[in-house]
């Protein structure tokens, strides 16, 4: 089979043409910038171009495989149209590789990356096994992509971007967080919502649905939250339904008595059976508790004993761009993270405070999307507050064409502190460096992945 990628780039569309790859099939693809995950599935014999050249798509594909961040109006897309090729959009494609596996299928606004890849990792270092297509490269795997063709599992990222995720049926679902994103997509808070329920129920009624505490109207308690949850999931009778959180002691599923040493995050998991105590993170981050918890529960259920999930936590070392520690000195940490939501960004500032106390911390924020600026402008600043020097870089525009009076501008003049500074990529590591910090964090989901080796290689020359 021939097989062409329109976005070959992104990080769900490499890990499928890496699997097509693996299957002995011809797989190539466009892009429009060079990365170092582009260079990785060249270097796996992937050919790829970055002209946008419908010259250079080769002849007789069977599918070409697309993502909606690809514009339709791009040339290529426009030829594979004309010539009459079978389309489909990385989303139908994953749900077809699914079918006729035990699918566990992680969703989210925030989490679903860090929690499928614990689930995936969870289930690998043991005999049950897995297959995964992951939103991010794995440190313990270097690739996003796992084969397991002997394991009745598969875990999957689901994206809620453009709907994706109602191509899946899975056995056994998480849904981590339905705070308002994507909004260019679904217009309201509501529609999102609708969204996620259509998800959380097309669960399998033989498998299991593992919801954070408080998304679900029947199992919400915390009078405090509502304002925070006024937005609630109706599931299905049908679909057995287990909570979890790392805030709380009334789910199924909770963390106690978390704590800190020596950079390293211990805690009690409770589960409905019995509390398995001291379970270590080892260079981890706080809110990486709550996601593994929601990864302990899917692993217990799938059959993993207390020992292999002990182990399992203790020796997942994370994900690239995600919570990702570079540099840890007495005198000096820098941590990159793919923080680009409000909810994300503060999730990763009280990580940091929580580790490294009265330590001063300086941050690199690079916003994603005009739209998501615009609609979201106010929440960024309320993120970013607890930074003592806040650097903004200009929006990364992935898919969207510029939007009139919007840019990374209108957080920094929205922001109360003079500790505030907009900058080009390129000024960066100057700026960072003059300001003498005790902790840089870098965030964004843009390019802004391309100046961490730069400010890496500056900080540990300091």
């Amino acid at each position: 089979m021939n097989y062409y990628f329109l976005g070959i780039g992104g990080i769900g569309m490499s890990a499928i043409a890496r699997f097509f790859k693996l299957g002995g099939h011809n797989v190539s693809g466009y892009d429009r910038t060079e990365s170092p995950l582009t260079r990785q599935l060249e270097s796996e014999g992937i050919a790829i171009h970055y002209d946008d050249n419908p010259d250079l798509i080769p002849d007789n594909l069977d599918l070409v495989i697309y993502t909606p961040a690809v514009p339709k109006e791009t040339r290529e897309f426009q030829y594979c149209i004309q010539k009459g090729f079978e389309m489909k959009k990385r989303s139908q494609v994953l749900g077809e590789l699914t079918r006729g596996k035990k699918c566990i299928a992680v969703a989210g606004s925030h989490g679903k990356t860090t929690t499928s890849a614990m689930i995936a990792y969870l289930l690998s270092k043991s005999d049950i096994g897995c297959s995964a297509f992951l939103g991010g490269i794995s440190k313990n795997f270097d690739s996003n992509l796992l084969v397991n063709n002997d394991s009745e599992y598969v875990v999957v990222e689901a994206d809620e971007y453009d709907r994706s995720f109602l191509q899946l049926h899975p056995f056994f679902s998480v849904i981590t967080a339905t705070d308002p994103d994507h909004l260019d997509i679904y217009g309201t808070h509501e529609k999102l919502i609708e969204a996620f329920q259509q998800f959380a129920n097309q669960t399998n009624p033989d498998g299991a649905l593992f919801l954070k505490e408080g998304l679900a109207e029947h199992n919400h308690n915390h009078k405090e939250e509502e304002e925070e949850h006024e937005h609630h999931l109706h599931i299905s009778e049908e679909i057995k339904t287990y909570t979890y959180s790392a805030r709380s002691i009334e789910p199924d599923y909770y963390a106690i008595n978390v704590r800190n040493y020596n950079g390293n995050i211990f805690f009690d998991l409770r589960t409905p059976d019995k509390v398995l105590y001291d379970i270590e993170l080892q260079n981890s981050c706080l809110y990486n508790v709550e996601n593994a918890v929601a990864a302990a529960a899917v692993a217990l259920h799938c059959g993993l004993d207390e020992y292999q999930l002990r182990h399992g936590l203790k020796t997942f070392a994370g994900i690239k761009r995600r919570f990702d520690v570079r540099i840890k000195t007495k005198d000096l940490v820098y941590i990159d993270d793919y923080a680009h939501h409000p909810k994300e960004i503060s999730a990763t500032i009280e990580s940091i405070k929580y580790l490294y106390p009265d330590k001063r911390i300086v941050g690199i924020f690079q916003p994603h999307l005009y739209s998501r600026t615009r609609d979201l402008a106010d929440d960024f600043v309320e993120a970013l507050k607890p930074l003592d020097e806040v650097i903004l870089m200009p929006i990364y525009p992935a898919r969207e064409k510029p939007i009139p009076g919007v840019s990374s501008g209108m957080i920094l003049r929205k922001m109360e502190t003079m500790n505030k500074y907009l900058c080009s990529a390129e000024q960066v590591p100057d700026l960072v460096e003059a300001l003498c910090p005790d902790v840089v964090v870098t965030m964004g989901a843009g390019d802004i992945d391309r100046i961490v080796p730069v400010l890496e290689q500056r900080l540990n020359d300091e």
